[in-house]
């Protein structure tokens, strides 16, 4: 299994923050699914970050594209060659 980063911008309006809702459901099954390591936001800049599991570019469009906001999105799809961070590590030991 590869990792990707989406990079999606959007811009809102009147309708989008009511389809919020039903797209955090749909994320957070992919996220209890495995598919999505990390989901980010940014309303200032109106940029998403996600880092996710697949086997192809096609296959992260695929998942993204079933989102409710997905029609507000302008989605790049990159292949990430290294992911790393505090949550692949191995716990520190703390002694008593």
């Amino acid at each position: 299994m590869k990792k990707f980063q989406a990079i999606i911008h959007f811009e809102m309006d009147e309708q989008f923050m009511s389809l919020v809702p039903p797209h955090r459901t749909y994320i957070n099954y992919l996220i209890n699914k495995d598919v999505i390591d990390c989901y980010a936001v940014s309303m200032e800049s109106q940029t998403v970050w996600i880092t996710i599991n697949a086997e192809t570019k096609t296959a992260v469009t695929n998942y993204l594209s079933k989102s409710p906001l997905y029609k507000y999105w302008t989605l790049e799809v990159e292949e990430l060659f290294v992911y790393d961070g505090q949550l692949y590590r191995m716990p520190s030991l703390q002694w008593n």
